[in-house]
């Protein structure tokens, strides 16, 4: 190091935040502050036990964001035709008077229930996200069902384990056998990797990986289960045939701790792994060898992840996946169990931020992954009330990641709907919307950060000004409440710090300034309660083999007025294999999945130059036996379509998936495609059973080079 860059080290500030994206790792950040209102590069906080100085590549480059030349600065009216990029600046009062003046107008119309706020985790900061909801209740605005993430794999979950919660995700370095399900970590949960890596290293596990392509996360594993999308259920039914068969089941742990052990067993007696091989595409011995592995290693680990969600069966293969820990009784042990996600513990009291105590009961709901049939009108989504035609929104790009895009899209472009998006740049959604807000970003604003992957509570003060211009959500919803006539409900006229100050309080966490040297806290329980050693959460403490589908609390279930989603009355008695699946047909030969991109994070960072470059272009995984039978070479441009629509990219030859099945990495901006129509055209909106959610790695398509 030269004495320039010695002396540029020695000035340089380092700040403390954490990530605010929709990712369940919630890393505990450190900042390179440059001066008030510039940063350099992001790392992982060393000091915390979680992160262990490790975050991905895209948050590292953060500044790539936060100094975009193409951020939105100035407040924007429309100012020609929907959608046609004519828009004239504003500046904030009357922007936000604009507003008020178009919500007050359609409520008088059609009532209180036609203005739906609408959001989700573009930040997942409890001020900043969670805000709009005392507007929403202080107003009577139609309620928000958010669906679209967590659902299915809760539900799953829940029905088994009765609390999302389970053992310290950093006992996964103290295993030896760590079974990563469901999610692709490097690319979406960094931090599994760092802990799992850990455990090979020290200890000589293995790490098993099952997802239905050879990922990047696979690539690191010792043993790879390559699955037919939507037949996880199928291979767990199997290997707990396998653990009974050959006396791998814990018979003493399964009497004690779950609820019908025997029935159970007889159910499996047919589930063999030979009917497995035929739904899943494994062979025999690939489903052997894994029950065997987990059977005989009483420190496995499985870390199961939200791809569960992605599936209409999803919550039945959330269930029968976790049920193995039960089978095998490797809760018992450090460094062994079931995790997804430690929700249910951290709790903090967000009555205040969110106006709790203003919500009227008898205001409907509305599932904001069926944002599509919602703004077209169809009675079933709208709950027998009033039409949509006003909308804030926030921290969410719908027109973009919502299922059934081009009925969004056609929702979007009602003359009598009235839509203000509040955002950094000019998404999807902003190119469609009345008015544009320009927003800060999570270095810019104070907030407070939950930790869903790990066990600690996060502060993120501000740390840097932002641009002149771009102003917080918090910001736009107290000056919205003044305008609206609502500012001294309780609730309104405070700060973020206050806020933080009032939740933190609750906790007995201190206060902000408290807790700013603090940086986190870890809640992490105890063993006997994180492994179920005191029992599981169901009120008799018994693991369920046999859910109550429809009966079982979820923190995830919506509303008694919106009753139960889908063919609910399929779910089974027992964890088994449901086709509750977009099942391929002869017109539609292929399963498609959206996967995520590993430089991409839902549509953020689709913005940035690098992340541009390494993700290339929209592209069709595909395996090499199905393209040359399509006559595709690498490269080609390719048609892929359903009775939902069709879309344009290009085939990229790649042997890690099985044949039938292709993957659509990325949610890329539908200006990105040839015809300005993203890969959501082809997801449907249909709420899954029991509780909803959005299928987006379950599609039926054709494939076919393109004209």
């Amino acid at each position: 190091m030269n004495q320039h860059a010695s002396i540029a080290q020695a000035k340089l500030r380092i700040g403390h935040s954490a990530c605010p994206h929709d990712c369940p790792s919630t890393c505990a950040l450190d900042v390179e502050l440059l001066d008030e209102r510039t940063i350099g590069r992001i790392h992982g906080a060393k000091a915390n036990t979680y992160t262990a100085g490790v975050i991905c590549a895209k948050v590292a480059r953060y500044a790539d964001r936060v100094h975009h030349p193409d951020r939105l600065l100035k407040p924007l009216v429309r100012a020609g035709a929907k959608g046609d990029g004519i828009w004239k600046e504003a500046n904030w009062e009357s922007a936000l008077d604009l507003v008020a003046e178009k919500f007050v107008a359609a409520e008088e119309k059609y009532g209180s229930e036609t203005v739906w706020p609408y959001y989700y985790a573009g930040t997942m900061g409890l001020v900043q996200r969670d805000g709009i909801h005392r507007l929403r209740h202080a107003k009577r605005y139609s309620g928000f069902f958010g669906s679209i993430c967590t659902n299915l794999a809760w539900t799953g979950w829940m029905m088994g384990a009765g609390k999302l919660a389970g053992p310290d995700p950093r006992e996964m370095a103290k295993s030896d056998c760590v079974v990563i399900w469901g999610t692709n970590a490097v690319v979406t949960q960094v931090n599994v990797m760092t802990h799992a890596v850990r455990a090979r290293k020290e200890r000589g596990a293995k790490i098993v990986v099952i997802d239905i392509y050879d990922n990047a996360t696979m690539k690191q594993a010792d043993m790879g289960l390559v699955l037919k999308p939507g037949t996880d259920g199928a291979l767990a039914c199997a290997v707990m045939h396998v653990l009974f068969r050959d006396g791998l089941a814990d018979r003493a742990y399964l009497e004690k701790y779950t609820d019908d052990p025997k029935g159970f067993e007889a159910h499996l007696a047919d589930k063999t792994p030979e009917w497995a091989a035929d739904i899943t595409g494994l062979s025999v011995a690939e489903i052997e060898a894994f029950a065997r592995l987990v059977g005989t290693t009483k420190r496995t680990f499985f870390r199961l992840g939200y791809g569960f969600s992605r599936q209409r069966n999803g919550a039945v293969n959330m269930h029968a996946a976790l049920s193995i820990a039960a089978v095998t009784g490797c809760w018992q042990y450090e460094g062994g169990g079931a995790f997804h996600s430690n929700s249910g513990i951290l709790k903090l009291n967000t009555d205040l931020v969110e106006g709790t105590r203003l919500r009227d009961p008898n205001i409907r709901y509305l599932d904001h992954s069926r944002i599509g049939p919602v703004l077209t009108g169809a009675p079933d989504a709208l709950f027998g009330g009033p039409p949509v035609t006003a909308m804030l929104i926030q921290n969410t790009n719908p027109a973009n990641v919502a299922p059934e895009q081009r009925l969004v899209k056609q929702g979007f472009l009602r003359d009598d709907l009235f839509t203000c998006v509040h955002e950094q740049f000019m998404t999807d959604t902003a190119k469609l919307a009345d008015v544009v807000l320009p927003a800060t970003m999570f270095l810019e604003h104070d907030d407070i950060y939950k930790g869903g992957g790990n066990q600690h509570i996060t502060l993120g003060p501000k740390l840097i000004d932002p641009p002149e211009g771009p102003r917080s959500n918090h910001f736009v919803i107290e000056e919205l409440a003044k305008r609206l006539g609502v500012a001294d409900r309780p609730g309104f006229g405070l700060t973020e710090r206050e806020h933080i100050d009032i939740m933190l309080d609750k906790k007995g966490l201190g206060t902000f300034e408290t807790f700013k040297e603090q940086r986190w806290a870890d809640l992490q329980p105890e063993f006997e309660q994180a492994h179920f050693i005191s029992g599981f959460g169901h009120p008799d403490g018994k693991y369920r083999f046999r859910p109550d589908w429809t009966g079982t609390p979820a923190p995830n279930r919506p509303p008694k007025s919106m009753g139960i989603f889908g063919p609910h009355q399929r779910l089974p008695e027992f964890p088994d294999h449901v086709d509750l699946i977009e099942v391929a047909d002869d017109e539609h030969p292929f399963r498609l999945a959206t996967s995520p991109a590993r430089n991409f994070l839902n549509s953020s960072f689709t913005e940035t130059p690098v992340s541009i470059a390494r993700e290339i272009r929209p592209q069709l995984l595909i395996h090499p036996d199905d393209a040359a039978s399509l006559g595709l070479d690498e490269g080609a441009r390719v048609e892929i379509g359903n009775p939902r629509g069709e879309v344009v990219l290009h085939a990229k030859l790649f042997d890690g998936v099985r044949r039938g099945v292709v993957i659509a990495e990325g949610v890329w901006p539908n200006s990105a495609h040839e015809r300005g129509e993203g890969i959501n055209v082809l997801t449907g909106a249909d709420a899954p059973a029991p509780y909803g959610g959005a299928a987006v790695h379950d599609n039926k398509v054709w494939v076919r080079a393109a004209a």
